[in-house]
């Protein structure tokens, strides 16, 4: 099959100027971070002297005036490209073709010690310098990373490629080096990012940068384990500071021939295990320096008997499942039971020891006695109707091992639908059937993973709907609205974290959920909450987006009873901690069970001066396997100290600081209303770009500067003015229930598919090249256009366009594409008998039709999420268009909700991008 693309008539259909930008985590060699290939201007007051010959930023580029003083945009005439997708169908006037802009290059970072994808280095020799030892003078010497100014409004559209760059690199000291400084031992930053990559040397220095001090903590990265393992130190032999409980890394220094180790978080010095140099497993001496601990910053120890409680947990499901009338009339007792039956072969059970129990919910509680396969008996139902005091009925022929009842099993999930097919009941006590389920495995713990599409509306935990109409866009939605209903919900909660139990729900309703309420039990259970608004079992796409989900969330790898804290150098304070987990005490996060798709954010307080050049931060993990492995996941990290402001900046990390900010916007909708927290964004920016013009711009001359922020920051305004447009905190009419599921999506997803989710990846397909939509000559891997800006002026009438939100796919159809576009991708020529909507796009004989079904595959393929987009058809308006093809409801509902994704455009309640630029000017001219 070519890999060529058809050549439909040109006159229509041309490929347009794509931006050009360089391979991903690919920049040219002495360029600064984020610079312009015409625009290169380093704050020349801190290039630092150094030894060696210094790198010459400069060298091979061409300086690029800035505008005259007093110059601003002209922002006459703009075009808003929200209203040029002409969402009402024919009365819309398309604006003339416009060839996209080209947009800034992006370059790469000064040459020199930089943060490596390789995770260690061998540990240098006993007798090396101290890093430690080094002066104040040696210290204002460490080239950091170069600052380099930009004009936010002279960079427009925005280098989104930016988006796709890894953070700043974190400059590490020649102490820290290898012997042969060929790398360093930092962690990756998939498992540890830092807002500030040089932090400030005093409280007083962060303050007056205004910028977050933040670490973004993810442990691990995939959902199954050996997708990307990490090095095991199988020995036991596990040695740890005896002052901080610091475990032994690269980072630190042997002293005393060898004898001993100084701790590099608080200095202190600690005796090496007798063990440390002998290989038990061969029985013969062994190498300290090929440790893994000493090479890599990422590693598990195996944990010896002093770290166990008890012995460490089976893995164990219960499955609570809405048996009421509207699951059975829904679809989802059938298609949770298929689901389920799927994953019987991939749930983990390595150690055989896994248990499962299902219990039915309507108005009673029914518990399946499942007996052992080699039993002759049949599965029974036993039924609870006392709901205020719910017991258990034999709870060892409920709770049963996976591998010895296996059959059994398999016969409950294939006729359950059968038994509860003709019932009526509309009643769906969830809250006694989470303390029934929480009452079988409190024991052993778990994970309690329940399937609603019913509100709760008996027994404890009762809901009700609440009225939406007084409080929307009102300062008291948020407190009327997105708090929990019913104090059930968190004070059971902390009940399920002293028995190691994690609740995970999947929500289906068609009617009003209560998501904000039911949401608090995943919250601080280490779990999460699924939300499928108008989920049907008639729809082919909704069953397997649910499918899918609910495989991957009880397939992947998890750990049991764990806890994690996280340590920092001296004077450093982990102040507070975002995310899904419960807060045992001031710095332990507690994880009956710890899941693979998530992450968490650390606020880090400098509580004194800090007089040393780098600053380590640690995170453990003390959990069991789900096969029965006690263990302690370390990730260990160096970061340098600088008294500098400009360094600050340069090396700050925009994306973890807008992770940071999310959580922050999040507490404050919690704590205030919803217009506080687009407030507060708006707010941090101003206090930012104030500092930067008043502390780093050089030559400021007032209210007639240009709006600079550093190179390394310039996505930083785009991605916080598209967070105040998006669902979780815009104006307007929105449903509570999905407003809060997208607050609970944002306080824990991973920083890639969180950015994604905030600004969503564009991909012109029309107009691919021609390796795009095919395997890689490299590596194999499907080829993805580059990204194009999320505004409606980047689109063509007649272009073909994906969009991924990280929660959904939308496939737009411009209303004026040609029929030989129409017909390559969905086999019609007609653009009107295209169906629009939540459907897949067909597979065709032909080449163009499977790169873009490549593509979409492409980009829902992920090992590190449970989450499965669906694919939304929408066809965009045309003048031509017949006013019974666009006027529809359904139509115009789609148009809109796709088009909410341009989210550098216009709407009704909020700015375009350039409009926010500009009044951010003013603000800080002021």
């Amino acid at each position: 099959m070519s890999g060529k693309r058809r050549q439909y008539p040109q006159a229509q259909y041309q490929q347009i100027n794509q931006p050009q930008f360089p391979p991903q985590g690919q920049y040219p060699s002495q360029q600064g971070y984020g610079q312009d290939l015409n625009q290169a201007q380093p704050s020349g007051s801190f290039i630092p002297a150094v030894s060696q010959q210094p790198v010459d930023y400069l060298q091979q580029q061409q300086q690029q005036q800035q505008p005259a003083v007093g110059a601003s945009p002209n922002l006459n005439g703009i075009t808003q490209g929200f209203n040029n997708l002409n969402i009402a169908g024919n009365n819309g006037v398309y604006p003339p073709q416009q060839q996209q802009q080209q947009q800034p290059q992006a370059q790469g970072y000064p040459l020199g010690q930089t943060q490596q994808s390789v995770y260690g280095a061998a540990q240098p020799n006993y007798g090396a310098a101290s890093p430690y030892d080094l002066n104040q003078q040696q210290q204002a010497a460490l080239p950091l990373n170069q600052l380099y100014q930009t004009d936010l409004l002279r960079e427009l559209p925005a280098p989104i490629a930016d988006l796709s760059l890894p953070p700043p690199p974190l400059v590490i000291p020649p102490h820290l080096q290898t012997n042969g400084g060929v790398t360093d031992a930092n962690a990756p930053s998939e498992y540890f990012r830092s807002t500030l990559n040089a932090i400030p040397s005093s409280n007083s220095v962060l303050k007056k940068s205004k910028l977050p001090f933040a670490l973004v903590v993810r442990p691990y990265i995939t959902l199954k384990d050996d997708v990307k393992p990490v090095k095991i130190v199988e020995d036991t032999v596990i040695s740890r500071c005896r002052r901080c409980r610091t475990y032994i890394n690269p980072y630190v220094e042997f002293i005393d021939r060898g004898a001993k180790w100084k701790c590099n978080l608080c200095s202190l010095k600690n005796d090496v295990p007798s063990g440390f140099d002998y290989n038990e497993a061969i029985g013969l001496a062994a190498n300290r320096n090929e440790r893994a601990e000493l090479n890599y910053s990422v590693v598990e120890f195996i944990a010896p008997q002093q770290y166990m409680v008890r012995p460490p947990q089976p893995l164990v499901y219960v499955f609570v499942i809405d048996v009421s009338i509207s699951s059975i009339q829904s679809g989802l007792l059938a298609t949770v039971a298929s689901s389920i039956l799927d994953t019987l072969d991939s749930i983990p059970n390595k150690d055989e020891r896994t248990k499962v129990a299902f219990i039915g919910v309507d108005s009673a509680l029914h518990y399946f006695s499942i007996p052992e396969d080699e039993e002759e008996a049949e599965n029974s139902i036993l039924v609870v109707p006392d709901l205020d005091e719910p017991f258990v009925p034999a709870p060892e022929s409920i709770l049963v091992s996976l591998k010895s009842s296996r059959q059994n099993i398999e016969k409950l999930l294939t006729s359950i639908n059968s038994l509860y097919g003709q019932n009526i009941n509309p009643s769906f006590a969830l809250g006694p059937a989470l303390k029934g389920a929480h009452n079988l495995i409190k024991s052993t713990g778990g994970k309690i993973v329940s399937f609603a599409s019913t509100l709760p509306n008996i027994g404890v935990g009762k809901l009700s709907v609440r009225d939406e109409k007084p409080f929307v866009d009102k300062a008291k939605e948020a407190s009327a609205l997105l708090s929990s209903n019913d104090a059930f919900y968190k004070s059971f909660a902390v009940e399920c974290n002293k028995s190691q139990v994690s609740i995970e729900f999947f929500l289906t309703s068609s009617q009003y959920q209560d998501v904000a309420s039911l949401a608090n039990l995943p919250r601080y259970t280490a779990g999460q909450t699924h939300y499928y608004p108008a989920w049907s079992a008639s729809s082919i796409q909704d069953v397997t987006k649910l499918s899918k989900e609910i495989i991957k969330t009880i397939t992947q790898d998890i750990a049991l009873e764990a806890v994690m804290r996280t340590r920092g150098s001296s004077g450093l304070r982990m102040a507070t901690f975002y995310g899904n987990f419960f807060n045992r005490s001031s710095d332990l996060c507690s994880f009956p069970t710890f899941p693979r798709d998530q992450s968490y954010v650390i606020e880090i307080a400098i509580d004194e001066n800090i007089n040393k050049p780098v600053v380590y931060f640690q995170t453990a993990i003390l959990h069991s396997t789900n096969y029965g492995e006690r263990r302690i996941r370390v990730i260990t990290a160096a970061i340098p100290v600088t008294s500098n402001i400009n360094e600050v900046f340069a090396s700050a990390d925009q994306l973890a600081i807008t992770n940071f900010f999310t959580h922050k916007a999040i507490e404050k909708v919690h704590n205030g209303s919803l217009n506080d927290a687009r407030e507060l964004l708006t707010k941090y920016l101003i206090d930012i770009l104030t500092v930067f013009k008043k502390e780093v711009v050089s030559g400021n001359v007032g209210g007639a500067s240009p709006l600079m922020l550093s190179s390394n920051l310039r996505m930083l305004p785009l991605l916080l003015h598209s967070l105040t447009k998006h669902l979780a905190f815009r104006a307007g009419l929105v449903p509570s229930d999905h407003r809060a599921n997208a607050l609970n999506l944002l306080g824990s997803i991973p920083l890639p598919q969180l950015i994604r989710y905030i600004y969503p990846t564009v991909y012109s397909l029309h107009d691919i090249p021609d390796e795009v939509g095919l395997p890689s000559e490299i590596d194999g891997d499907i080829v993805l256009p580059n990204p194009i800006n999320a505004t409606g002026d980047s689109l063509e009438k007649y272009g073909l366009y994906l969009i991924n939100d990280t929660t959904e796919l939308f496939l737009w159809i411009g209303g004026e594409a040609v029929p030989e576009l129409i017909y390559d991708v969905f086999g019609v020529s007609d653009i009107y008998q295209v169906p629009i909507g939540k459907f897949e796009v067909p597979e065709l004989d032909n080449p163009f039709n499977s790169r873009v079904h490549n593509i979409i595959a492409k980009v829902r393929e992920s090992l590190d999420t449970s989450i499965y987009e669906n694919l939304y058809v929408v066809r965009g308006g045309s003048p031509n268009e017949p006013i019974n093809a666009g006027n529809s409801r359904d139509v115009v509902t789609l148009r809109v909700w796709a088009a909410s994704h341009f989210v550098e455009d216009r709407s009704d309640r909020s700015q375009s991008y350039r409009e926010y630029l500009s009044s951010l000017k003013e603000k800080i001219s002021s």
